[in-house]
């Protein structure tokens, strides 16, 4: 059985990355979309942007190591963006669907912020000062992109999402009325602010 170096761990790692970027810029217009706070659909935009800038980026790390552009299925990010569009779509129209949104951009966030800490930490321990130095740019990006994204939640997104009151005052919706997955029997979220803030953690 063949013993697998850390350049093949390596490399693996960054088409699956690779595959989650080229994915991600695909999904962040549908984020926009469902946003209703101006501030946090220009963040958002702005990601994307430096989204597909980590794309090429990519793309210049696999050459500093003489390699073909490949990507490989990342089944981490296909699960958190499908998740993302039904927490999109259970929300919609609710004062929560900021919140919500921020949710499932900050669970990829985290995602990439820990395989791209990987990566960068091997690149540097392969000697590829160029790879290294591109990776840790985009790790960067994603803390800043995350760290943006928890501002807007405290900001506003959390406490908007309080203020799910119909007209009666009441905080409480029938059945047929609450989102899809609180009618399937997950239950709700405490209205404690403690708890409200705990989406931007």
């Amino acid at each position: 059985m063949k013993t697998l170096t850390l350049k093949e761990l390596f490399m693996d790692e960054l088409a699956d990355m690779y595959d989650a970027e080229r994915r991600i810029v695909k999904a962040l217009p549908k984020m926009v979309k469902a946003a209703t706070c101006p501030d946090l659909k220009k963040t958002i935009q702005s990601h994307l942007k430096e989204t597909e800038g980590h794309v090429q980026k990519l793309e210049q790390v696999f050459k500093s190591f003489g390699e073909k552009v490949k990507g490989k299925t990342c089944e981490a990010t296909v699960g958190l963006l499908k998740e993302g569009d039904e927490i999109a779509a259970d929300f919609k129209g609710s004062p929560a669907i900021n919140a919500a949104v921020i949710s499932a951009a900050q669970k990829v966030e985290h995602y990439e912020m820990a395989s791209y800490g990987c990566l960068h930490e091997w690149a540097g321990l392969l000697g590829n000062e160029k790879a290294a130095g591109l990776l840790e740019t985009i790790l960067n990006e994603e803390k800043a992109a995350n760290e943006k994204l928890t501002e807007l939640a405290r900001a506003s997104s959390n406490e908007e999402a309080l203020c799910a009151c119909d007209q009666n005052g009441s905080q409480e919706k029938s059945a047929d009325q609450r989102p899809a997955n609180l009618r399937r029997g997950i239950r709700p979220v405490s209205s404690n602010r403690n708890r409200a803030e705990s989406l931007a953690l």
